[in-house]
C-alpha cells in the first residue's frame, strides 16, 4: 500500500488505520521531512510488525514516483497529497495546479503503469460547484481520476468529504488558540455553515470506499446537518467555562477570497444511492469525454508551467464550467 501526503492530517490518520490491518508493506510518501519522520516514528511504536517505509518525495516528480512504484509494486494507492488552504491558494494558481492537478495525474499514471489494483483519490466538498481555486483544482483531479478509470484496468475511486475536526488549518484548533489567548474568536460570517466529521470517521470512509466495489465512483459521507461556525464558536466558549461577550467576544471578519457561505457534498446531476455501509453514499458520476478531459488537463498543466495566468483561467473554466470566482472583502 502507498499513502501520498502521509505526513498530513488525513494521511497520517489513514496510515494509523491501515497499519492496524497489517499490510505486507506500507509506503509513506511526503515531501515534508519532519511530518514524514513523525508519522513513521509513531508507527514504529505501535505497529512494529508492519513493514513501514517512509520515503521523501514530490508527487509531481514522475521519475522518482515511477522508481518507487516499480520497485515496490503496490496494490492500493491512497492519494491524500494536496494543498487545501482556500484563501492562500487564491493567489497561487501555479502551485495549486501543480500539486493538486499535476500531482494527481502523475500518481494516477504511475499507478496504471505499475498495474496497481486500486487508486483512491481523497477529495473535498469544495470541489462541488467550486468558488475557489482550490475547489476547482480538486474537481479537475476528480475528472482526471474518472477519465483514467475509463481507459485502464486500475480501479479509480474518489472519496469526498467536508471539514475534518482537528485537521491542520481547521477552525477548531484556531478557536482553541484564540480562546486560550483571551479572544476574540474570529468568524468570517454569522451565517457560514460547514459539514464536519472526525478524523477517524474520515479515514473509515476512505477504507470503506476502497472495498465498496464500484470503480469510476464518487463516495460521500452522509454527514447529517451542517453546523453554523458561529454556533461552534459559542459552544467552544461555553465548554471552556467562559461567557460569550463578557469573557470572549466573537468578531465577524467577512468572507475571504474563494470562500462560500455553505458547502455542498454532491452536484445536482450526481444522483445518490445507498451502499452496504450505513453512512457511505454513492454519487453517480457525471458523463465526460475522457479523451477530451485528459487533453484539457494537459493544457492546464502546460499553462501552469508557463505561468500563463490567462490560459490557466480559461482551461479551469473549460474543465469546470460551474467554477465561479469570488472576490470577498
Amino acid at each position: 500500500m502507498v499513502v501520498t501526503g502521509a505526513g498530513g492530517s488525513i494521511g497520517s490518520e489513514l496510515c494509523r488505520q491501515l497499519a492496524q490491518l497489517q499490510p505486507r508493506q506500507l509506503i509513506l510518501i511526503d515531501q515534508g521531512e519532519f511530518n514524514l519522520y513523525s508519522i513513521a516514528a509513531e508507527l514504529s511504536q505501535f505497529a512494529g510488525g508492519v513493514n513501514v517505509l517512509p520515503l521523501l518525495g514530490d508527487v509531481c516528480d514522475k521519475i522518482a514516483m515511477t522508481h518507487i512504484f516499480d520497485t515496490h509494486e503496490p496494490e492500493i494507492v491512497f492519494h491524500a497529497a494536496a494543498y487545501k488552504h482556500v484563501p492562500l491558494l487564491e493567489s497561487q494558481a501555479r502551485e495549486a495546479i501543480r500539486n493538486n492537478v499535476a500531482g494527481t495525474q502523475c500518481i494516477a499514471e504511475v499507478s496504471i503503469s505499475a498495474s496497481c489494483e486500486t487508486f483512491i483519490l481523497i477529495s473535498t466538498d469544495k470541489a462541488v460547484n467550486p468558488t475557489s481555486l482550490m475547489g476547482a483544482t480538486k474537481r479537475v483531479a476528480e475528472l482526471i481520476s474518472q477519465a483514467l478509470h475509463q481507459k485502464s484496468s486500475t480501479r479509480f475511486i474518489t472519496v469526498r468529504f467536508g471539514n475534518v475536526l482537528g485537521s491542520a488549518g481547521s477552525v477548531v484548533p484556531l478557536f482553541q488558540k484564540q480562546i486560550s489567548e483571551g479572544g476574540p474568536i474570529t468568524v468570517t460570517h454569522p451565517e457560514m455553515t460547514r459539514y464536519f466529521m472526525t478524523m477517524a470517521e474520515a479515514c473509515q470512509l476512505i477504507l470503506q470506499a476502497s472495498v465498496a466495489g464500484d470503480g469510476q465512483a464518487i463516495y460521500v459521507l452522509n454527514m447529517g446537518e451542517p453546523v453554523k461556525i458561529a454556533d461552534l464558536a459559542k459552544q467552544m466558549i461555553r465548554l471552556a467555562g467562559l461567557r460569550i461577550d463578557q469573557d470572549i467576544s466573537i468578531e465577524f471578519t467577512g468572507l475571504r477570497p474563494g470562500e462560500k457561505l455553505e458547502e455542498e457534498l454532491f452536484h445536482y446531476l450526481e444522483s445518490l444511492s445507498p451502499t452496504d455501509f450505513e453512512k457511505l453514499l454513492l454519487a453517480e458520476t457525471r458523463e465526460i469525454d475522457s479523451r477530451l478531459v485528459l487533453a484539457q488537463a494537459d493544457k492546464l498543466i502546460k499553462a501552469c508551467g508557463n505561468y500563463n495566468n490567462e490560459e490557466i483561467g480559461t482551461m479551469l473554466r473549460t474543465l469546470v464550467p460551474e467554477y465561479t470566482e469570488t472576490k470577498h472583502r
